[in-house]
């Protein structure tokens, strides 16, 4: 139940909640303004780190005056409850948009990143990083505006430090890799997450993703991912180009600031709708390869003209042809590669059909060949360490088995997995997962009187798993143990 009234709020519904708070839409007593009012839980409000932190998410707002960044209206302390009151955006978050209508036409992503980049711009121009950039952060008004919110984990430079040196913050799908290693985050680095946001608007997923939070970390520091080309056939190679280069595992890589972001932005937009964008196809792996020079770091943020770049291509053309091996120009022949093309058809209708038709014994049913694959990784699952997964695979395939004759030794294999898998939980009682551990442990701590590590504890547990529908219980019970110790 929302309490009744906050402050001189009175309180309407909640309309959301997150790590570091409840937000609910109240209304004034005495102007009738309409405002979301954030709160602070009551079991971390007498906790000098997190009220800090809360203290620097109105500090950043206060120095801040954006049409694209909500607005603080007032803060305080009442009755124990810290709370601040902030604009109610009618609307809806980017998270809300996106998950209804999955991706974006590439117009209307640009559109809302020019926004952003003007939030940013401001933030930044104030000496504020945001370094938590994502779709939920993200306010979509009725009226098209853009709103960032959120500044819970922003750096301020005029602010005390409050995370030690090599934490990590932030969220692991948006997430630059100088934040994922621990080191200090910069405008760049919001810069990065805009490229994530940008890349999961018009593909309607991420650039990175993993079964695990350290799995994503670790491929936004080492690994290349797809270029939007890929997923979208209409995306124009002028924001592939923009995308790959705010996606740079080097900062000194990516655009310069969020002004110039942009105002290449617009004059994309701006040429695309003269006819002056011819967007080429490249013919390449279909990854954005970190570290390879980019159109704008060749040619300025402008790209090239249209001289510079035919003069360029005549040129590489002409260096290219004059430089290749015998076999390169040999095979740079038309009837080489047609009759090469005829070979390879007719090695192809012979190895077809001297091949032994399957289903004869030689190749297994593709029942029993997909149900090997979930046996294998349920196995996995299990050699992690991971037993939950384990079982709920095996759990599903022998239910799904059940009704597949020709896969009966299969079915049987799983149920005997699932069995051992029981016997070893009933041999090893105890906490089946990291989650119920800390969980006891958040209960030991309380208990010999040691309540900072405790909430510090639970603090970490969330970070964690919040986003886990599975963990919502068992993070409940650590609040509500939190809060009975308070009380």
């Amino acid at each position: 139940m929302p309490p009744e009234r906050i402050g001189p709020y009175v309180i309407d519904e909640k309309i959301g909640a997150g790590g570091m708070g409840t937000v609910y839409r109240g209304r004034h007593t005495e102007t009738g303004q309409v405002a979301a009012v954030k709160v602070l839980p009551p079991s971390l409000a007498r906790e000098d780190g997190f009220v800090a932190r809360f203290s620097r998410e109105i500090d950043a707002m206060r120095q801040l005056t954006s049409p694209h960044v909500v607005r603080l209206f007032d803060d305080g302390e009442a009755d124990g409850t810290w709370y601040y009151a902030m604009e109610y955006v009618d609307g809806e978050t980017l998270t809300s948009r996106l998950r209804r209508e999955k991706r974006l036409p590439w117009r209307e992503a640009v559109e809302i990143s020019i926004q952003i980049c003007a939030a940013l711009k401001a933030a930044h121009d104030a000496g504020i990083i945001h370094r938590d950039l994502k779709p939920s952060n993200l306010l979509l008004g009725r009226d098209g505006q853009v709103k960032l919110t959120d500044f819970g984990v922003a750096q301020v430079f005029a602010a005390g430090k409050l995370t030690k040196t090599g934490g990590i913050v932030g969220t692991a799908e948006f997430m630059s890799p100088e934040q994922a290693r621990g080191s200090r985050a910069t405008k760049k680095s919001d810069l990065y997450a805009l490229g994530a946001v940008l890349y999961l608007m018009v593909t309607g997923q991420p650039p990175f993703r993993g079964k695990t939070a350290l799995d994503v970390i670790q491929q936004h520091q080492f690994r290349a991912f797809d270029k939007p080309s890929r997923y979208v056939d209409d995306l124009p190679l002028w924001i592939e180009n923009i995308i790959c280069e705010l996606l740079e595992k080097d900062p000194q890589k990516r655009p310069p600031d969020a002004y110039v972001l942009s105002r290449r932005f617009q004059e994309g937009l701006h040429r695309a709708e003269s006819g002056l964008y011819v967007d080429a196809t490249d013919a390449d792996d279909g990854t954005c390869d970190p570290g390879a020079p980019t159109m704008a770091a060749e040619y300025g943020s402008s790209g090239p003209g249209a001289a510079t770049l035919m003069r360029d291509l005549v040129r590489a053309e002409v260096e290219r042809s004059s430089t290749r091996s015998l076999p390169a120009r040999w095979l740079d022949n038309t009837w080489v590669l047609l009759g090469l093309l005829a070979l390879l058809v007719a090695g192809g209708i012979a190895w077809f059909s001297n091949r032994t038709p399957s289903g004869d014994g030689t190749d297994p049913p593709p029942v029993v060949s997909e149900g090997e694959r979930f046996l294998q990784l349920a196995q996995q699952y299990r050699r992690m360490g991971d037993v939950a997964r384990a079982r709920r695979t095996l759990t599903a395939l022998a239910a799904l088995l059940a009704y597949q004759p020709e896969a009966s030794d299969l079915r049987k294999r799983a149920a005997r997995m699932l069995d051992d898998l029981r016997d070893g939980e009933r041999r090893a009682p105890g906490p089946a997962s990291l989650l119920e551990a800390t969980e006891r442990q958040v209960v030991e701590l309380l208990t010999a009187g040691r309540r900072e590590e405790a909430v510090s504890l639970a603090a970490h547990a969330a970070a964690l798993y919040e986003e886990d529908p599975d963990s919502a219980a068992a993070l409940e019970r650590i609040r509500e143990r939190l809060q009975a110790d308070q009380e």
